[in-house]
């Protein structure tokens, strides 16, 4: 049995502190904001979360889902709106089973806490990780109402402090790790949807919205209550299509007219929701070492933020938790656990980093092409003729935790290669040499090895 201290008690926080109490540890949570289960999050910071296959399997392993499950809402396709079209249902995947299911950032979280809490987590809420001091292997946190100092000892720290992590930047001021924080140029917004007056939802709850339009795109996901949380993506800075162009009401209204007129008409108090929602960054944060020796190990957001656009964010921190519970199976002592789990994982998130950035250029842009359609179309009918070789490669991230980041990343782009190959200059699916496509996949792609689930 072990006292074990957790830094940040926003989602991964709460689930690692109940994966590691169930253990048999003696697990402290410490949280710089207030408690969720008494207060709201600020309006218009939600981010509605995808949760797919490997977020489900941290959910199940931590025995919530059952309580969860009502409060979430199945999504099998993306519904694309362009400008005088009529809406486009794509599916995601091909089995029943292929869905995300969408859920409230709020709700989860408050789940968590109070799962963690139930089996004997300690939560302290308002208490500030200040600095860690390496030399005499102790944190101090501050108490965010007294603003009174104290030391905890690193005997072992947990860090879920997030993407800003104080953890990791103490880590870099001492030398024991580097950190590069890639912002990027995009930013967002969210605007809620109200159910209409019937209490129905104004848009198909089972499909995943979205406006794409090149440089920036609007998505709307499903609530359980029959609203929708509407987010916006666009650059930060610009002359036209860009938050600095959109920060009086009346400019950003026109906008909406403009671009998304369909949606504008969904939105109520859409000047009030613009002015009062703030616009939120978005970052990737790559960092070389998550670990030191045995006192402090970096998990989720503070090792490795990514931006949100493949809806993996959360699903990879909840991966990393599970790793860890396994991994603490396989290794006898911190340290050896900490340094597998950062050599098992780095590499896989960093892939999804770069996953995550390559699907934003496809919602906003690509996904609306002919030519993107016909690949779609064809991926499906590779994956239907060589189910243990092709799986496309969303379906691989979002519906295959046993398929590691890192080789989806690998397989996807031997597949792209195959699918632009053979569709270059082509309309349709029976315009497409199934053969020869038969053959690439067959030359190309290896069965893929059964893993564990």
């Amino acid at each position: 049995m072990t006292a074990i201290s957790i830094l940040g008690g926003g989602c991964t926080g709460p689930l690692i502190a109940l994966l590691l109490q169930r253990r048999g540890h003696v697990v402290t949570l410490y949280e710089r904001r207030p408690d969720p289960r008494r207060h709201s999050v600020p309006a218009g910071r939600s981010i509605n979360l995808a949760l797919a296959d490997r977020g489900i399997r941290a959910l199940e392993q931590a025995g919530l889902m059952d309580e969860l499950r009502p409060m979430l809402v199945p999504m099998h396709s993306r519904m694309i709106h362009e400008i005088g079209k009529a809406p486009l249902s794509l599916r995601y995947g091909q089995k029943p089973e292929e869905l995300l299911w969408s859920a409230s950032r709020a709700m989860l979280h408050r789940a968590l806490i109070e799962s963690a809490v139930a089996a004997g987590v300690e939560c302290r809420f308002g208490q500030s990780l200040v600095d860690a001091d390496f030399a005499s292997d102790l944190a101090t946190l501050e108490d965010v109402d007294s603003k009174h100092r104290y030391s905890i000892r690193m005997s072992p720290v947990i860090a879920a402090d997030g993407a800003g992590s104080v953890m990791r930047k103490s880590m870099m001021r001492a030398g024991l790790c580097s950190s590069i924080e890639d912002v990027s140029p995009h930013s967002y917004k969210e605007f809620h949807i109200d159910a209409d007056p019937s209490g129905a939802a104004r848009l198909s709850p089972e499909h995943l919205h979205i406006w794409p339009r090149g440089s920036h795109m609007l998505i709307a996901l499903p609530n359980a209550d029959n609203s929708l949380t509407a987010t916006l993506f666009m650059p930060t800075a610009g002359a036209d299509a860009s938050f600095a162009a959109l920060e009086q009401a009346a400019d950003a209204h026109a906008f909406f007219e403009r671009e998304f007129p369909d949606a504008l008409a969904l939105i109520d108090d859409f000047e009030k929701q613009h002015l009062n929602h703030p616009v939120g960054r978005l970052a990737t944060v790559y960092t070389n070492n998550w670990h030191v020796d045995s006192r402090v190990l970096l998990i989720g957001d503070a090792a490795h933020g990514i931006v949100p656009f493949h809806g993996q964010g959360l699903n990879c921190c909840f991966e990393d938790c599970l790793a860890l519970d396994r991994l603490l199976d396989e290794h006898s002592d911190w340290q050896s656990a900490f340094a597998a789990f950062s050599a098992e994982r780095r590499p896989n998130s960093d892939a999804i980093a770069r996953m995550a950035i390559d699907n934003y250029l496809e919602m906003r842009d690509a996904v609306r092409k002919p030519s993107f359609q016909l690949q779609k179309e064809l991926s499906l009918a590779l994956e239907r003729r060589h189910p243990k070789r092709f799986i496309p490669r969303y379906s691989m991230v979002m519906f295959h935790a046993e398929i590691p980041y890192a080789e989806a990343e690998r397989r996807g782009e031997i597949q792209l290669a195959i699918l632009e190959e053979t569709t270059r200059g082509l309309r349709s699916l029976d315009e497409v040499d199934l053969a020869y496509a038969d053959h690439l996949v067959m030359e190309r792609l290896t069965i893929l090895a059964e893993r564990a689930s």
